[in-house]
């Protein structure tokens, strides 16, 4: 519900600003841009992101049918089964869900975007089959999807490598507060959720959990940033990025050679739903990517921006940030908007300059809150989201706030 009153509000409002600047302002190409808009995105959202899904969907989806064969999703499932129950009590323990939400969690850890979506399509398609409202996001659910649109990445490649394309002195110099400001994104959307669905935050495993996984990223960011150049940083976030992304097919093709199943034939098994994957989700990928267009080509994120300069100035705070704010504003909206957003302030500021590297680290701080609910959801027909929309909102709001302090800190 909360979503469709979010994709109406993006029409209205751009309705209205479009008419203001018309008939106040005289700009008669207030409404081409609205309709260019439309136009744009609803034939990018097909041919620039939902067919070229395609191909990511049926292999990944192909090699983890292989894994769930070989039994390496179940592996994982006994592996993390106590900290899951935890947080997903209405998931059965050893259920294959567990492993998937498992493999999609990693891959969003290293940074392998093109396999954690289709890896996450597949655990969230599970969940339903648990869902006993097939209408109505379940608890586990929405758990699984705050987490992911927490975004917690440990290797920011692209846009270590973006920054490396527009000449920046240090590229990898924003590595440590991305990973901050995600982690931070991360434990506040599982708090939220948590105390949301009263889960024991103080269990012994949940504590140990989670104490571990801090201590795992503060020591890879403290190797990292005290055994490693700005320039080796960048060059080992690739390397083990991509080598990861290798191994994992490699892995479970062959764990299915010992368990002798036919791989290829289960391979072609799995490949053939990606597509039907793909189809279904076009509907929503049009829908969400038309709103957020007419919203961006109205001008309403450049008034936000300006007004919260402007409080900024009267309450005589530091505006600096201020220049960056697009790429916050974007990122929950669109991954590709956050994007251009993040080059166009580079571009613009620098890639050296206090908003240039901020708006690389609100884009690292979290993911893409709507267009995954839409995704996700849309996916497997859910229509009500419950609290899910908010508590991701919350935990995109502490990753900003969260990048703000630490560009500060680290940048001056």
């Amino acid at each position: 519900m909360a979503l469709n009153y979010i994709w109406i509000a993006f029409f209205l409002i751009a309705f209205v600003v479009a008419l203001i600047k018309l008939v106040f302002f005289g700009d008669v190409e207030a409404f081409k841009l609205l309709v260019d808009g439309i136009f744009s995105s609803s034939k990018s959202s097909v041919m620039d992101i939902a067919l070229p899904l395609v191909g990511a969907m049926a292999f990944w989806l192909g090699i983890l049918n292989v894994g769930e064969k070989a039994g390496a999703i179940n592996f994982l499932s006994r592996i993390v089964g106590p900290f899951f129950s935890r947080l997903f009590p209405d998931v059965p323990k050893k259920h294959p869900a567990v492993g998937q939400m498992l493999m999609n969690f990693s891959a969003n850890l290293l940074g392998l975007d093109n396999a954690a979506t289709p890896l996450g399509l597949k655990a969230m398609n599970t969940l339903q089959e648990l869902n006993p409202d097939k209408e109505s996001a379940s608890n586990a659910q929405i758990m699984f999807l705050v987490l992911h649109t927490s975004g917690l990445q440990m290797l920011p490649v692209t846009i270590i490598a973006q920054r490396a394309i527009l000449n920046a002195k240090d590229p990898a110099d924003i590595f440590l507060p991305c990973v901050i400001a995600t982690y931070v994104a991360t434990v506040v959307g599982l708090l939220v959720v948590a105390v949301k669905q009263r889960i024991n935050l103080f269990d012994r495993v949940i504590i140990s959990w989670l104490g571990g996984v801090t201590a795992f990223i503060t020591l890879v960011v403290w190797y990292f940033t005290t055994h490693l150049t700005k320039t080796e940083i960048g060059t080992v976030s690739k390397v083990v990025s991509n080598f990861l992304l290798f191994v994992i097919p490699v892995a479970f093709i062959i764990g299915g050679l010992v368990k002798k199943i036919n791989v290829f034939d289960v391979f072609v098994e799995g490949a053939k739903s990606g597509f039907e994957t793909s189809v279904k989700i076009i509907p929503y990928l049009v829908a969400m990517l038309v709103g957020i267009s007419v919203f961006r080509s109205c001008g309403a994120l450049d008034y936000m921006n300006e007004g919260l300069r402007w409080v900024c100035t009267k309450a005589s705070l530091d505006t600096r940030f201020v220049d960056a704010m697009p790429v916050a504003y974007m990122k929950p909206l669109s991954g590709s908007g956050s994007k251009a957003m993040m080059i166009d302030v580079m571009k613009h500021f620098g890639p050296d300059s206090f908003a240039g590297r901020l708006g690389s680290i609100f884009n690292g701080s979290a993911d893409t809150t709507f267009y995954i609910v839409a995704l996700y959801f849309g996916t497997v027909g859910i229509k009500r989201s419950r609290y899910a929309i908010p508590a991701g909102l919350i935990a995109d709001a502490a990753g900003i706030v969260a990048a703000i302090f630490i560009a500060y800190l680290f940048f001056g």
